[in-house]
């Protein structure tokens, strides 16, 4: 059997080359609302960020997550993204 390859994406934040599923994806909708996407399936332009600290204060601070998505990304969505990384981070601890 051939084995599946492995959808690659690039963090915002360290530029790394890292397996889609271990990125957490905020998406630009049609109507230039900025949203967090847990599915990875929400249409409109996506931007993927490590699931850790230290990407997300790198993208916060270089503003990444801005530049990717093309828009203003306002602080309640910084906020929210700051508590799903907190969140992931100790779903991995625990596996």
């Amino acid at each position: 059997m051939r084995r599946r390859k492995v959808p690659l994406r690039k963090c915002v934040a360290c530029e790394e080359m890292i397996p889609k599923r271990e990125l957490l994806r905020v998406v630009r909708t049609p109507e230039h609302e900025v949203k967090l996407d847990p599915t990875g399936k929400a249409s409109g332009r996506g931007a993927y960020i490590c699931a850790t600290l230290a990407c997300f204060q790198l993208a916060r601070k270089k503003k990444a997550l801005d530049r990717s998505l093309k828009v203003k990304v306002s602080d309640d969505i910084y906020a929210t993204l700051e508590e799903e990384v907190k969140k992931w981070g100790n779903e991995q601890d625990e596996h």
